[in-house]
């Protein structure tokens, strides 16, 4: 299946950051008096972490000859611009795969596996410099890239304009490369309104979000796939509860359907437009007419991203055999040759401007490789949730 386990949290640490020597020389062995470190830096940042001055020379010391390490370090998949030094003053690289791991570790620096570039999230700060010059948000009070967190943060003040709504909007867009905090630094919620594809927590798994519709009585509502909700449980997005499972057709070890709903809380929306993850501007669902076997179609999701394909079947049946379940036989989902991972289950599935269904699972060994990275994947088709739950999807 398509679902995912949750990560650890990432450890928010600050450390200071790294000084020159004076003369640019190189930092070597310094004396207590400060060496050569001009002595009233020295006393200052002495005086500012509660050390002595000595302790003060050796942070210096320690973090210059890091970050001279750092820079003799030429290997793929390393980037300085992804550094940071953590609470116990060790300089840490973002990277995000195991071989740059471990040729970070092997020069003696710790590597964190993120799941973000620093050239993709610089690329989604050029993108939000943008949007505040076409429309000022004078709420957002400032926003750059943060390697401790992996993501672009933002600073905020208030949202009372259309341009600080405008601005959010847009970086909600971008998920999990995004986050908003107050001005006590605390988490806020992007805004209220979800973009699908976005990444919605339950218990100690993941999805991601599919399509918002609505019910007879007008009562807005997640389509998603059945197995993300197959416990009714309640879904958060970014840290805030938004919606509730109340109907599934899928349970573990019996011949299933893989489709469910989720009721949505009051003062949120899911968004008309999915987030395409930086490949090019998010697209807007029109309908939810069904593409016909060949069709181009492209699906977004919190772990693969964006990627794009074409259907191969409907009415396809699949057994999944997933860790710690008993096997399950799924019917009347979509084949197609479209990547997908684990976390992106329940994320939307588009072909031009037409909703076709959202991810339910795909095989184990599935590697993505960008946009058009090819695999084996399964989708429950969405017309059919629409029309066996009595919706009526929501559009652009």
């Amino acid at each position: 299946m398509a679902s995912g386990a949750a990560t650890a949290a990432l450890v928010l640490s600050a450390g200071v950051a790294g000084a020159a020597p004076a003369h640019g020389s190189p930092a070597g062995d310094s004396s207590a008096s400060g060496g050569q470190y001009q002595q009233q830096m020295v006393h200052a940042l002495a005086g500012s972490l509660g050390i002595s001055d000595a302790a003060a020379v050796r942070r210096l010391d320690s973090q210059a000859r890091q970050q001279s390490t750092l820079r003799g370090l030429h290997a793929p998949g390393v980037d300085a611009r992804g550094a940071y030094f953590d609470g116990k003053g060790r300089l840490t690289v973002n990277v995000t795969d195991a071989g740059s791991a471990h040729r970070v570790e092997a020069a003696g620096l710790k590597a964190r596996i993120a799941r973000h570039t620093a050239g993709e999230l610089d690329a989604v700060k050029a993108v939000l410099d943008a949007t505040a010059e076409h429309a000022l948000p004078a709420g957002v009070q400032g926003w750059g890239v943060d390697p401790v967190s992996n993501k672009v943060v933002i600073q905020l003040r208030d949202n009372s304009t259309a341009a600080d709504r405008a601005f959010l909007n847009k970086a909600a867009s971008y998920a999990s490369a995004v986050a908003v905090r107050d001005s006590e630094g605390k988490a806020v919620s992007m805004a209220g309104t979800i973009y699908p594809g976005s990444k919605m927590d339950f218990g100690n798994h993941y999805c991601s979000v599919g399509f918002g519709a609505r019910d007879s009585s007008g009562r807005q509502v997640l389509v998603t796939a059945g197995h993300c909700v197959e416990s009714l449980p309640d879904l958060y997005y970014d840290g805030s509860h938004f919606a509730k499972g109340t109907a599934t057709r899928f349970h573990h070890g019996q011949n299933s359907t893989d489709m469910g709903i989720a009721s949505v809380d009051g003062g949120t929306t899911i968004a008309t437009e999915i987030g395409t993850w930086g490949n090019g501007g998010n697209v807007a669902v029109e309908g939810s007419r069904r593409a016909p076997v060949g069709s181009d179609v492209c699906k977004s999701g919190v772990t693969s991203h964006w990627t794009c394909g074409a259907i191969k079947a409907y009415n396809y049946s699949v057994t999944y055999n997933d860790a710690g379940q008993p096997p399950t036989l799924v019917t009347n989902v979509a084949l197609s040759n479209v990547c997908d991972l684990g976390g992106d289950s329940g994320g939307p599935w588009i072909s031009g401007n037409q909703g076709q269904g959202m991810t339910s699972g795909g095989r184990n060994d599935n590697q993505c490789n960008g946009v058009y990275g090819q695999g084996t994947s399964y989708f429950q088709p969405l017309d059919d949730a629409l029309r066996y739950y009595g919706l009526s999807l929501n559009t652009a």
